[in-house]
């Protein structure tokens, strides 16, 4: 029986790899080590809370000592644990440096001590930048050229998990990924915010003029490259796992108000983020080279998502009622 520990096993991604491991392998346990931040919610594992191969730690991976009792029983490592939002590292960037960046040396520090047999640092295609029209897409030689308090931080661990691979010849690997959409997304984040602002007929807000773009990938496509990547990458080396949707902000409201029937009247334009990355696009091939490619394109992606959102309305409104979605949706939408 092999072990895997899951940090941040509680939030969106995360939540979907942990039941993607059980559900593919029967003789692996996980281990979820999650701090429950707003956006951890352990209902997102109701499903498999009563597995025997499942279990749940309470913890933060800044935490050494803590980090260091669990690693000791530990095979493999997949740290998906991160403050993940552009807007709120704007506000203030301490949390997202301390779980990025200064988090991931006590996790690789650990895992290095205890000999795990890999290491997979979950990161994003925000760490290099923003592309100008008609720039090829990042390859994983493309240099990180981060933009936003966020990125900086995931682009500081990328760099810190490099060097354990380079200094230790520790069995490091990264995926940098492009935007997810799925089911239990926190609604902070563009497509829940618009599905649920959509549901109840209230305003879609966009970005500036909507022109920024992004790719989007179905986040169980994305645990499957993870998968892939953990077991059969190279050591060392980074891996892109794009979608092939890029679309822009216009384009992704306009499907989505089009697939749930919606007017586009509810389209609300407000004040464009500081900084704002205008376009992200990557190239995956070298992840493809190892088996793997997308099986969702943009529109069934948006449509399973809507679809959850729209049955799972019990899951959202708890979040959104809550104080500290009423505040940050205050200060970033409303007050725009």
């Amino acid at each position: 029986m092999k072990t895997i520990l899951v940090t941040g096993g509680a939030g969106f991604i995360g939540s979907h790899f942990v039941r993607h491991i059980l559900n593919t392998y029967e003789d692996y346990h996980v281990i979820n080590f999650d701090k429950l931040t707003y956006a951890g919610n352990l209902e997102n594992l109701r499903d498999v809370e009563n597995n025997s191969r499942y279990e749940f730690v309470q913890g933060d991976i800044g935490n050494a000592e803590l980090v260091d009792h669990v690693m000791k029983r530990v095979d493999y490592v997949t740290n998906f644990a991160a403050e993940s939002h552009v807007d709120r590292s704007i506000m203030g960037a301490e949390d997202f440096m301390r779980s990025n960046a200064l988090a991931v040396y006590t996790l690789l520090d650990s895992a290095r001590h205890h000999n795990v047999e890999r290491f997979l640092q979950v990161s994003t295609d925000e760490v290099y930048g923003s592309l100008a029209d008609g720039e090829a897409p990042w390859t994983e030689s493309s240099p990180l050229a981060p933009r936003n308090p966020y990125s900086v931080a995931k682009a500081s661990g990328d760099m810190m998990a490099q060097s354990f691979a380079i200094t230790y010849d520790m069995p490091v690997v990264i995926t940098r990924a492009s935007n997810n959409i799925g089911p239990f997304q926190y609604p902070e984040k563009r497509v829940p915010v618009f599905i649920t602002n959509a549901i109840d007929d209230l305003s879609l807000p966009v970005y500036g003029d909507g022109s920024a773009v992004r790719d989007h990938l179905y986040v169980t496509d994305h645990c499957e490259a993870i998968d892939l990547v953990l077991h059969k990458g190279t050591v060392g080396e980074a891996y892109n796992v794009g979608g092939e949707n890029e679309a822009n902000g216009v384009d992704v409201v306009e499907k989505i108000l089009d697939a749930m029937e919606k007017p586009r009247e509810l389209i609300k334009y407000v004040t464009d983020r500081p900084g704002h990355d205008m376009k992200y696009s990557l190239n995956a091939a070298k992840t493809m080279d190892l088996g793997w490619k997308p099986k969702h394109d943009f529109e069934s992606a948006l449509r399973l998502t809507a679809e959850w959102y729209s049955a799972n309305e019990d899951w959202w409104r708890k979040i959104k009622e809550g104080a500290d979605y009423q505040a940050y949706y205050q200060r970033n939408y409303k007050n725009r």
